[in-house]
């Protein structure tokens, strides 16, 4: 798909007024705009040549759907610092995402408009992550920042913020694509944390103002997360997972899929486990998939991987106690027969190596290590 001419300020009412019209999807409206050409001329054409494109129940909508309201607020939007509409006929509409099958006609961006044409990777997991989970995403996404790669999310709780935290701390940042309008926040959980990538990221709706968090909109919003980005790489997921939909959109736009492996007996590594049998490059660390987009070469002054700290050293009884954890949850009954220990004693070494950072408590009195 190419862009058409340029658009102006005047142009953009008739944009928002084409993505305004109810139950006109983006397929239709870009119908509309290969038959006539700019939103304007669409508004300028008859009854009987919109029906021959879209038929009869589209074009009344078109023609009846009142939206001034709703544009006015658009362009007052618009008008704040740091906000901008894009339109696929705006030079600054990202081409990674307008070379694909099905492109929004328009983006709504807070933030650094610039991030959404610099090299970027997606990050998806679960939103129930686990403790392991929240760890790699985050450390994943500082080197991925600090090499100079944007990581694009969907600002969901779990993988998707930690991601967005991780990022945060290196100078590519981050983008979140949302799945409500630009002016809204879901989860509420994450709202400083939209304010932090809104100052020093973007994030991008191409839902209406006001729109709520409404759930056949996410399944969407993942289309724009892998378009935006050269691959995607999923942490945690379980099989049937928005973050599997995700990973095969960008299977269809041509992106590299990686995928985290996990342990066999968690949920939440069988997506995974999924994608890697389909395909996806398993991997370990960031330099991973650094190396496989053959990224590490491409920049002037590559920032190292960050190694991982030697954790200080522990007593004997708490070593037996990490060893008979391993690295899957284990309740607190199991782990006692496992270790050989008296309850006091396991529970006193439990809260110790929690306090150390090394395991962490999950719910239903199970535990989890860290490293």
């Amino acid at each position: 798909m190419t862009h058409p001419t340029e658009s102006t300020s005047h142009d953009l009412e008739h944009w928002l007024r084409l993505t305004l019209v109810p139950d006109i999807g983006t397929e239709r409206q870009r119908h509309l705009l290969a038959a006539f050409g700019l939103p304007e001329r669409i508004f300028a054409a008859g009854r009987l040549a919109l029906e021959q494109v879209v038929g009869p129940g589209p074009t009344q909508q078109l023609l009846s759907t009142d939206s001034r309201a709703q544009i006015e607020a658009a362009l007052a939007w618009a008008d704040e610092p740091d906000n901008r509409i894009i339109t696929l006929a705006d030079p600054a509409y990202p081409p990674s995402l307008l070379h694909t099958p099905d492109p929004p006609c328009l983006i709504y961006v807070k933030g650094r408009l610039e991030l959404l044409n610099r090299p970027s990777i997606a990050m998806v997991g679960a939103r129930s992550a686990t403790p392991q989970g929240v760890s790699n995403a985050e450390q994943f996404a500082t080197a991925f920042s600090r090499a100079g790669l944007t990581v694009v999310s969907g600002l969901a709780l779990g993988i998707d913020a930690a991601a967005h935290r991780g990022a945060l701390l290196g100078d590519a940042s981050t983008v979140a694509v949302i799945g409500t309008g630009i002016d809204r926040i879901y989860p509420a959980r994450n709202a400083t944390l939209a304010r932090a990538i809104a100052e020093s990221g973007a994030i991008v709706s191409e839902f209406p103002l006001g729109m709520p968090p409404l759930s056949h909109n996410f399944p969407r919003r993942n289309r724009i997360i892998s378009g935006l980005s050269r691959g995607v790489l999923v942490v945690e997921a379980a099989v049937g997972s928005g973050s599997l939909i995700t990973a095969r959109q960008a299977a269809e736009q041509g992106r590299e899929v990686f995928a985290i492996p996990g342990s066999i007996h968690s949920p939440l590594s069988r997506g995974c486990h999924q994608l890697i049998k389909q395909g996806a490059k398993l991997v370990e660390s960031a330099a991973d998939v650094l190396d496989e987009m053959g990224w590490q070469g491409q920049i002037a002054a590559p920032v190292p991987l960050p190694n991982a700290i030697s954790p200080p050293p522990v007593s004997q009884d708490a070593e037996k106690v990490l060893l008979a954890m391993g690295f899957d949850p284990v309740d607190a009954e199991n782990l006692l027969g496992r270790a050989r220990l008296t309850p006091d004693a396991l529970f006193a070494i439990l809260t110790a190596l929690e306090l150390d950072g090394r395991i962490a408590r999950l719910p239903g009195n199970r535990y989890q290590r860290l490293n």
